[in-house]
């Protein structure tokens, strides 16, 4: 059966370098439609916005002619938000100064933006998720890498050339593991690879000096050793995951409290490995914080868990065309 629309429609397309995502939705947040697909690199970017088309074509078959009201677009960096160009993504090869908003502009004669991946999540915490209903947010990836979104003042924050929120780079001690290129830095210690380098290096040594690990008891057991097993391991108690959790945690304090002083936000929402594990990490950052950030401006933030969890993908693309409809 046909299903027509209630109303304006707004599309949500997600660019990723394994897989590849068309929302279609209303301004309330309804999904009306949803399609996935392998991204497939090496065909190339125009063969890979064609099947986009492909798909965007056959969702609106089922409503009526001007439904559609704008495009959003969501990509790993770098790009131009301004002019909406990507440039080069270490996961999309050959896409290289590709006008993607012009693109999707052109087909279908409504106005498109792209932001990058952490920016299109933060608008999706904080128009439906944890930072609903704050002028001043900051949202955290802290997944496989560590990126941020900023919503300043009402409005999302991307910098002079869509580097803004690149917290992940700030070096955070002279050594440690490494993360955006930088040894010791934020996303070295508080992201997924981070944490596996960082396990990697204390179970090493553990095993060196004839130490049990339990969740990781051989030297050949190092290269599959990750963050997820360390997680796992320090909720059941391991005191070596436990201890890995607790360095991390300490840098997520230190950093959170840099941006608390910077920025003084009402609400940081963290996603990801630490929205899964709230419970390994908070216990250890409110004493950091408490000890690094300014009182008063510790006061007024909220330190929470993403809400949306693994349905954030549906609906970060979405939220750029919901967003740039209201600015």
């Amino acid at each position: 059966m046909t299903v027509k629309a209630t109303g304006d429609l707004y599309l949500g397309v997600d660019i990723g370098g394994t897989k590849c995502a068309v929302v279609l939705g209303n301004s309330s947040f309804v999904i009306k439609r949803k399609v996935f697909f392998e991204t497939r690199v090496e065909r190339g970017w125009k063969a890979i916005l064609e099947e986009f088309g492909e798909h965007i074509d056959s969702m609106l078959a089922d409503f009526p002619a001007g439904s559609l009201k704008k495009i959003g677009i969501s990509c790993g960096g770098p790009l131009d938000s301004k002019k909406g160009m990507i440039y080069s993504p270490p996961n999309l090869p050959g896409w290289d100064e590709v006008p993607v908003t012009a693109v999707f502009s052109k087909r279908y004669g409504v106005p498109a933006a792209v932001q990058n991946d952490a920016n299109a999540c933060a608008l999706a915490e904080w128009m439906m998720g944890a930072g609903k209903g704050t002028r001043n947010m900051i949202f955290l990836t802290f997944g496989t890498g560590m990126g941020a979104g900023l919503i300043l003042d009402g409005r999302l924050y991307s910098g002079t050339n869509d580097l803004g929120g690149e917290v992940g780079h700030i070096r955070l001690a002279p050594d440690g593991p490494v993360g955006f290129g930088k040894a010791g830095s934020f996303e070295g210690f508080c992201s997924g690879g981070g944490i596996a380098q960082l396990a990697r290096s204390v179970v090493s040594e553990k095993l060196e000096s004839g130490e049990v690990v339990g969740f990781c008891p051989a030297v050949e057991s190092l290269p599959g050793l990750d963050a997820k097993k360390v997680a796992l391991a320090a909720q059941a108690g391991d005191p070596v995951a436990n201890g890995i959790i607790g360095i991390s945690a300490g840098y997520l304090g230190m950093a959170l409290s840099i941006l608390i002083d910077v920025l003084n936000p009402e609400c940081i929402v963290i996603g990801s490995i630490y929205a899964r594990n709230e419970m390994l990490f908070r216990k250890l950052i409110d004493p950091v914080l408490e000890r690094e950030a300014i009182p008063a401006a510790l006061e007024v933030c909220r330190i929470k868990p993403a809400e949306l969890g693994d349905a954030i993908g549906d609906y970060a693309a979405l939220c750029v065309a919901l967003y740039q409809d209201q600015f």
